[in-house]
């Protein structure tokens, strides 16, 4: 019976039990994509990442990342928690990185002390037609708390690599309160070709947080993900976008979400160039990570050919 190491480890945070678990599997060379996904369904975290050697040149390794249900092409917490092992575990040292994944080859960057920086693909953000209305009905949340800041903060898709619909919220207690339905959630992102719902407010938990943030993406099997790197850094580019900030806009943007999950976890959002020059903005995200199980798992007998380094 083959079985390959399998491990746990929460992202976005120092603290075991908190912020966002994926799974990792560091060697999942020959495996097939029912293998993987067979695999990605039996940890049940929201995302599991899958490593491999790289198919370009100019990459140091391979990640694919697999949902219960599907894979999906990137997964902030699980690219850190990934790299939180490897450090970890003296495969890779303190420095530069470049990860093969479906969207291209972005760079990492690992520090000294373990914190982990991804930097995402080009941001993109779009308006979008659908009224607060729609929204409110399928997140749960009362339309005038979305309309209340939209006039200065519509509702948008944006996306570094994975698109989300950004819903801003006046208030914390109209977020935390949120009673979505998921079949609507799934309905609306459907319709506005986005992976999810990512809701936030300026209302914090903690006083050095920019915001608070929830995220739903039933389409692809997470209802509620904890913490969610892929939409903050989303956000961080949608919030640049927007001239949300009065005067100049940090120089890092502190994200807190996972609070309603009993999983708080903090990501940490630094975007370059957001305003001046669309063509070369970049955003990045960073976070600690902290290894929470470490085992073995079968591997699922094969039923194709469909090798993961394609």
């Amino acid at each position: 019976m083959e079985t390959r190491r399998a491990l746990l480890v929460d992202a976005f945070t120092a603290e075991p039990f908190t912020g966002n678990a994926a799974g990792v599997v560091p060697d999942a060379t020959d495996l097939s994509d029912n293998q993987a996904q067979a695999i990605a369904a039996e940890l049940g975290v929201s995302e599991t990442a899958f490593l491999s050697e790289p198919t370009d040149p100019e990459a140091d390794r391979r990640i694919r990342y697999f949902t219960p249900t599907q894979e999906v092409d990137l997964c902030g917490h699980a690219t850190v928690a990934s790299h939180a092992h490897l450090f970890e575990a003296g495969t890779i040292e303190a420095g530069s990185h470049h990860l093969e994944t479906n969207v291209g080859v972005l760079p990492i960057e690992v520090t000294d002390d373990g914190v982990v920086r991804m930097t995402q693909s080009t941001p993109t953000v779009e308006p979008v037609e659908v009224t607060y209305d729609r929204i409110g009905e399928a997140i749960g949340v009362d339309p005038a708390a979305l309309a209340d800041v939209g006039a200065d903060l519509p509702s948008a898709r944006a996306s570094t690599g994975v698109p989300f619909l950004m819903v801003p919220v006046n208030f914390l207690e109209r977020l935390l309160e949120a009673t979505p339905s998921m079949a609507s959630v799934e309905a609306l992102t459907d319709e506005l070709d986005v992976a999810g719902v990512f809701a936030f407010t300026f209302d914090t938990v903690a006083a050095d947080a920019t915001i608070h943030a929830r995220a739903w993406v039933p389409g692809v099997g997470v209802p509620e993900d904890p913490v969610t790197g892929t939409a903050s850094g989303a956000c961080g580019a949608y919030l640049h976008r927007q001239a949300a900030f009065d005067g100049d806009p940090p120089a890092e943007i502190v994200v807190e979400q996972g609070h309603a999950l009993d999983r708080p976890g903090r990501v940490h959002v630094r975007v370059r160039d957001a305003e001046t020059d669309a063509a070369t903005a970049s955003v990045s995200v960073a976070g600690r990570a902290v290894q929470a199980l470490d085992g073995e798992i079968v591997v699922p007998e094969p039923d194709d050919d469909d090798i993961l380094e394609a």
